[in-house]
């Protein structure tokens, strides 16, 4: 019997801090699982065959364990190349150019049960008193207070922004700005995304 892969699962396993979803020949996935995939920065991959005599204690050892293992790795800078969340290139004067294929998603705490929404910053605190990155909201709506100034460029899909009551509608090729101290409801009819920059860089230390 052929096994279904779909977009619930690849939010579990995300959910987990699985980076890696195991399918073989048996295996169908959904449009929707790949695409939710792309957003948590998932891959695809056949399972390794196991072969010779077992190892002790292999199979204590689970996907979850050995992603947590190569984390504090890379934390370490040691997987640096492996789990770096885009490709970029640097001047030494800070000068950068990040691969927007390349960037992989993370999942965007909003505090709204239920709400899909994944961004990655490109620019951070660290280089630069403006941040900037990737946002995108999947059919959904979720309040959030600003504390810093944003400005935001709606790649492609439609982004909608409620304040004091009225909904304002941007679509592909509009820009946002939206003042520090705004109470909003970010949402999405259908999946918006967005280049966003904020000021100041360090704003998910404000919320």
């Amino acid at each position: 019997m052929k096994k279904l892969v779909c977009a619930k699962d690849i939010e579990a396993l995300g959910a987990r801090g699985e980076t890696v979803c195991y399918v073989d020949g048996d295996t169908i996935v959904t449009p929707s699982a790949r695409d939710t995939a792309e957003e948590r920065g998932i891959a695809f991959s056949e399972p390794m065959p196991v072969s010779g005599a077992a190892v002790p204690g292999a199979q204590e050892i689970d996907a979850g364990q050995v992603y947590q293992v190569l984390k504090a790795l890379m934390e370490r800078g040691l997987l640096e190349d492996i789990f770096k969340p885009f490709e970029s290139e640097r001047h030494e004067n800070g000068l950068k150019v990040v691969r927007g294929g390349s960037v992989k998603m993370d999942v965007f705490e909003t505090g709204t049960p239920g709400a899909k929404a994944f961004f990655q910053e490109l620019v951070n605190k660290e280089e630069s008193h403006i941040s900037a990155g990737f946002l995108v909201i999947d059919h959904s709506e979720f309040p959030w207070e600003l504390t810093y100034e944003e400005i935001d460029y709606v790649i492609e899909g439609t982004l909608t922004v409620t304040i004091d009551g009225k909904k304002y509608t941007a679509h592909a090729g509009d820009v946002l700005f939206v003042p520090s101290g705004s109470k909003v409801i970010w949402g999405s009819p259908d999946k918006a995304r967005i280049f966003y920059a904020t000021y100041p860089a360090n704003w998910a230390d404000l919320t």
